[in-house]
């Protein structure tokens, strides 16, 4: 999840298109994007999560509770999964195994059994300030929360149990205000966990010691405005890790002149693990605002972006290159998104979810290119 204190943006799920090509070796490379549904959701929607159990889509939001809909169906609602709820923002949720895990607003964990609705555990004081995003390891064993403690936890997805509380982050920006801990990701392997905070730092850790493996900044994704309004905007807001481990996606957005509005340039650094040098520093002028969540291919060739200002993007960027390969606008700015298959994603956001089916460019058509910065 990658909330933000600005209202955002909508949503897409579709079933997976089938690709044919002569050569099966060759990678599918997006050119084309389609919305092809739009679903209304009942609150601005911070969070989601595939239950691949029952087909279903999950999401929480600003009515502290979680709802669910059926992307396959012919006509697209939602339900609630149950009257209980949250004392505040449902920020965090995803799928551990079948049993869904949220985190919000109050500090709270809750595990629920996603046919029945039933709460099957809650930990009310998992932080003791704000949870602001979750991941899950790829074998669904480990969940990892972030708040605005400035803590990483590590948590047991069957028990309950902290494994780790892991520290490294200033509570304070640099202008002496709060900071928060916006993004968390696991590698795909399950050994490693990036974290990314307001001022624009990345901590990846070795996940069974905690162990800092690498430390990297991003400063240019911290604005301060020290005369207007006396605070912060920006800040890390997503991190990726490609597939193979070998490098880490860093989203968020670039310097920000009115900070009453997010008019800076979505931003995106990549980095080579190993090294901690920067591979490629993309920043695109015409969909502006954060970069809410990413994710690369599986081949690592390219990579997925989602976010916005008060509208949404969506965005897929050579890995390669670090050039754009090709963007939509998407309703209002999106907050999640999850891709199913190489042709296919869903997103969530202010009020809207939407279905979204890629597919590869159509030769006879020149493709779009943001303006960019490329170290």
């Amino acid at each position: 999840m990658r909330h933000t204190d600005e209202n955002s943006a909508a949503a897409a799920v579709t079933e997976p298109a089938a690709q044919t090509t002569a050569d099966a070796t060759v990678a599918f490379v997006p050119g084309q994007l389609k919305v092809d549904r739009t679903l209304r959701l009942p609150s601005i929607t911070f969070c989601m999560a595939q239950h691949v159990q029952s087909g279903r889509v999950f999401c929480g939001g600003s009515d502290f509770g979680l709802h669910h809909f059926d992307p396959a169906a012919e006509k697209l609602e939602t339900a609630p999964l149950s009257e209980s709820r949250h004392g505040s923002y449902v920020t965090g949720l995803v799928n551990a195994g079948g049993t869904l895990v949220s985190g919000g607003y109050d500090r709270s964990l809750i595990w629920w059994n996603a046919e029945s609705g039933e709460q099957t555990r809650r930990i009310e004081s998992a932080h003791t300030r704000w949870i602001r995003s979750l991941a899950i390891s790829a074998d669904g064993s480990a969940v990892a929360s972030v708040g605005d403690d400035m803590r990483t936890r590590l948590w047991d997805a069957a028990t309950g149990e902290c494994r780790l509380t892991l520290e490294g982050y200033e509570e304070k920006t640099p202008h002496g205000y709060p900071s928060m801990l916006y993004a968390v990701a696991f590698s795909a392997d399950g050994k490693l966990l990036a974290t990314g905070d307001r001022t624009g730092k990345v901590l990846v850790r070795e996940v069974t010691s905690g162990e800092i493996v690498q430390s990297l900044e991003t400063p240019v994704m911290y604005t301060w405005d020290p005369r207007a309004r006396r605070h912060s905007i920006g800040g890390i807001r997503s991190v990726a890790f490609s597939a193979d481990g070998t490098q880490l996606a860093v989203g968020g957005m670039g310097a920000v002149g009115n900070i009453d509005h997010l008019e800076g340039k979505s931003r995106i650094e990549v980095f080579s693990l190993t090294s901690g040098e920067r591979v490629h520093e993309i920043e695109d002028s015409k969909y502006k605002g954060l970069v809410e969540r990413m994710q690369f291919s599986a081949d690592g060739t390219w990579l997925l972006a989602a976010g916005g200002d008060h509208g949404g993007f969506v965005s897929v960027w050579s890995m390669q290159t670090g050039k754009l390969l090709v963007q939509e606008k998407v309703g209002n700015h999106i907050h999640d998104f999850d891709l199913l298959s190489d042709t296919s994603l869903v997103t969530v956001g202010h009020d809207h979810a939407s279905l979204i089916t890629l597919a590869a460019a159509d030769p006879s058509v020149e493709q779009p290119e943001a303006e960019q910065a490329e170290s």
